[in-house]
């Protein structure tokens, strides 16, 4: 299999090859299948269809024959509205009590508070909303056969063609950051073939459209509804749909724009919201007037322009399918991975995917970062009971982990722009709920500034707005950009670490420092009464988390010659920190206490977030809390009914990758993939769980997966480069290109047999780090620009382990 395809794709040659398809038009081209997403038939359900995005504006297109369908989303199409009041007023005043309650042991009491004075108002709280269809109803197709289906990932570009009655049908969708609009073209192999209809559908939203000219079709509407926020708050929104055709006739009837006898048309459609102040007409016009000033040719090249160079910074091999495989489509192909079928090509193909629903996703002038379906809306997760919002004790984290290891750093940008709201906006929960100065964000928010508590039992994690400004320390780890850190994320984790230095309480019975009342998401435990609580003090998730606030203040005010007096501070505070437990069965203690789960199936394994994305527990420097968080997770799994979602299982790919187990971690890739990915391999949150009546899309899965890939074959936290550091026997033979590591560094390597043949680190800043491979080491000292080739026969320093920190253990 091609995989480093650099040198062909710069010929001349290229851009014909990625635009046309064989003569047969059912042929599969095996020198791409790790590009690309195809299909025998149109989709009939929204995880059949495939994503078109550019930031903002997202689509997912269904290739049906003679009707076509565009299910359209915006990532500001929120309803809901900014809101005071949202703290509990009588949190601050029943704290203290509260904690000492929990001291003494009086967890049912302390729970009945809890209830009663810590959760939020959530009254406005909003959801993202999915946007009326644009739909198509074609004429004159009879008989219709050699049909396909696909999704070029090398070009973001969705593409269907069919042959019917003797013409040959093609269709080309794709969305552009280049120039903000979803543009279409419809063509044929006669003239005078193409003839349709253009409509918008109802949708869920307010909505009312007509006509403008005899080419345009205009919708108007506001994101309301009442489950979520008032029933008349929400951002005002206009769609414009604009044809123009080769020959035939255009025209306007009604609600609906018709084209007849034409050779080719082309649709642009734009989306504008009023969300901070946009004026959603003018934005509409001002985006096609500036695409329509273009030929449609002109539109593709700049898309993919500005596109490919993102997506080609990297590429992958793991292995060669089966020949049977490779000629399947892809639904067929996971649907054959699920009955047993090794299929490494496939895999890489979902690597690659979640790099491109990243970047079509995710652009560093989007409005909004990646929400719990990126930008992307099925209309599930918006009308229960979830909504499709910023999920803070996860999801939100997982949507960013592969952006800095998949060479997509600047893709992240849009998430510190929500951290920075936060920041912001949780000063005023800080001083209202807890009395401290700083700031704090808790498990969800939304665009309007949301960082009071939801309810009980998973709302409240006082922690979970500081998970998410890690990706701020993650972005400078790899990039070492000191403006960044100095301007952008010192400052939202100094006010950070000056609301936890000054919240946290010593519990009385060891001296520790600790956080409370809080959750460890979204678990439950049994108190001694034998009810179960949700709330606690001292869980391990903030032990992680501060630990890591408190370690990143004080690199930071080192690495920038600032702040000694909080350096200081933060330092005496970490040593007071509670230790890591192993409990009574071997495992990572959730909480301060022993407690059994009162779930034991549960999906969330937060405290292991010392393992990932946290560096705090590893099989090198702690082996026995490597071991106890071994433990836990296949506590969780012999649980009867272990909660199968998404995330879940990529959180397993990279626990797994961590602890060195590369065939675990391609075990429970592979479960991604066949169990909780659908014919489009969208990922999806099983129904079933956490209340959902069906199948519902989210990201995370296809993000946090890729970033699992990446961590199976490339680690550098701690201080140094590891390659191939859980490379499953799955992937005997491959190569990768383009991954990063902390330290500005870029890897290519290529192994055969298991072993490693050679890689090749290049540095983007100047700098040094040791460099393992397997039991042994060498150190690279680089300046910005230079590179190194090393092979096996270069790692001549035996690797030394290290000593982790003190551990307290319970006897089983």
């Amino acid at each position: 299999m091609i995989t480093d395809r650099r040198s062909f794709l710069q010929s001349g040659l290229a851009l014909a090859a990625l635009s046309h398809m064989p003569t047969d038009l059912t042929a599969q081209d095996p020198t791409r299948l790790t590009d690309m997403l195809w299909y025998h038939r149109p989709a009939t359900r929204w995880l059949g269809a495939l994503p078109v995005g550019n930031g903002r504006l997202g689509g997912m297109v269904f290739g049906g024959i003679e009707t076509e369908r565009i299910a359209l989303s915006e990532s500001t199409a929120w309803s809901g509205a900014p809101t005071t009041g949202c703290v509990n007023p009588g949190a601050l005043s029943h704290l203290h009590e509260i904690r000492e309650l929990f001291f003494s042991g009086k967890y049912d009491e302390a729970q009945a508070l809890c209830s009663k004075y810590l959760p939020g108002s959530m009254k406005n709280f909003g959801t993202n909303l999915p946007l009326p269809e644009l739909q198509f109803a074609f004429q004159n197709l009879d008989g219709p056969a050699e049909y396909r289906r696909s999704l070029n990932l090398d070009d973001a570009i969705a593409r269907v063609r069919f042959r019917s009655g003797g013409v040959i049908f093609t269709r080309e969708v794709f969305a552009t950051h280049a120039d903000g609009v979803l543009a279409m073209r419809f063509t044929a192999s006669h003239r005078g073939a193409i003839g349709f209809s253009m409509s918008f559908g109802t949708g869920v939203i307010p909505n009312t459209f007509h006509s403008e000219g005899q080419e345009t079709l205009v919708l108007n509407g506001n994101c309301f509804e009442h489950q979520h926020s008032s029933g008349h708050d929400g951002v005002a929104i206009q769609i414009r749909a604009q044809v123009r055709a080769q020959g035939g006739r255009i025209f306007a009837e009604g609600q609906r724009i018709s084209v007849t006898g034409a050779d080719a048309a082309t649709i642009l459609l734009a989306i504008g919201t009023s969300y901070h102040g946009g004026v959603p007409e003018q934005m509409c016009r001002r985006a096609l007037q500036e695409a329509s000033s273009k030929t449609f040719e002109q539109l593709r090249q700049a898309h993919i322009s500005d596109y490919q160079p993102l997506y080609r910074r990297m590429s992958i091999d793991l292995g060669q399918s089966s020949s049977s495989a490779r000629l399947q489509p892809t639904d067929a192909r996971r649907k054959a991975v699920e009955n047993g079928v090794d299929d490494p090509e496939l895999t890489a193909l979902f690597f690659q995917y979640g790099r491109y629903l990243t970047i079509a996703g995710s652009r560093a002038d989007s409005i909004l970062p990646l929400a719990l379906q990126g930008i992307w809306n099925d209309g599930l997760a918006s009308s229960m009971g979830w909504t499709d919002d910023f999920h803070l004790d996860i999801n939100t984290e997982q949507n960013y982990w592969p952006t800095e290891v998949c060479n997509l750093s600047e893709c992240q940008t849009p998430l510190f722009g929500l951290i920075e709201q936060l920041a912001s906006a949780g000063r005023s929960t800080a001083k209202e709920m807890y009395g401290s100065p700083g700031w704090v964000a808790h498990t969800v928010t939304n665009p309007w500034g949301y960082t009071a508590p939801g309810d009980v039992g998973w709302g409240i994690v006082v922690t979970a707005g500081l998970w998410t400004a890690v990706q701020m320390w993650q972005h400078y780890e790899f990039t070492r950009d000191t403006i960044f850190l100095r301007t952008r994320a010192y400052p939202v984790l100094r006010e950070a670490a000056e609301f936890f230095l000054h919240y946290m309480v010593v519990e009385p019975r060891h001296g520790w420092l600790v956080t409370g009342p809080s959750d460890s998401p979204e678990n439950w435990y049994i108190a001694p009464s034998g009810h179960h609580i949700a709330e606690s003090m001292g869980n391990t998730i903030d032990r992680v988390f501060v630990y890591a606030l408190f370690s990143m203040i004080a690199e930071a005010c080192t690495t920038l010659s600032i702040d000694e007096d909080l350096r200081s501070r933060v330092e005496a505070a970490r040593a007071k920190l509670p230790p890591f437990q192993i409990g009574r069965h071997g495992q990572l203690q959730e909480w301060l206490e022993d407690f059994e789960d009162a779930e034991p199936n549960h999906r969330h394994t937060s405290h292991l977030t010392a393992l990932f994305p946290e560096d705090q527990i590893s099989p090198r420097t702690t082996p026995a809390l490597a071991r106890a968080a071994e433990v836990t997770i296949q506590r969780r799994m012999d649980a009867p009914h272990w909660e199968q979602s998404e995330w879940g299982r990529a959180n397993l790919v990279v626990y797994y990758a961590r602890l060195l187990k590369g065939d675990e971690a391609h075990r429970y890739l592979v479960s991604l993939i066949a169990k909780a990915a659908d014919d489009n391999l969208l990922t999806y949150s099983s129904a079933g769980v956490a209340g959902a009546d069906s199948n519902i899309f989210a990201i995370d899965g296809n993000t946090a997966g890729s970033a699992g890939i990446a961590e199976m074959l490339l680690q550098s936290q701690g201080g140094e480069i590891e390659l191939l550091p859980a490379l499953p026997a799955a992937w005997a033979n491959g190569s990768i290109r383009g991954i990063c590591a902390r330290g500005g560094y870029v890897v290519d390597m290529e192994w055969r047999n298991g072993r490693l043949d050679w890689a090749t680190i290049t540095a983007r800043q100047t700098g040094s780090s040791p460099v393992r491979y397997r039991d042994r080491m060498t150190h690279i000292r680089l300046n910005a620009g230079q590179q190194i080739r090393l092979r096996p026969d270069s790692f001549n320093e035996s690797a030394a382990a290290a000593t982790g920190p003190v551990i307290h253990r319970k006897t089983p």
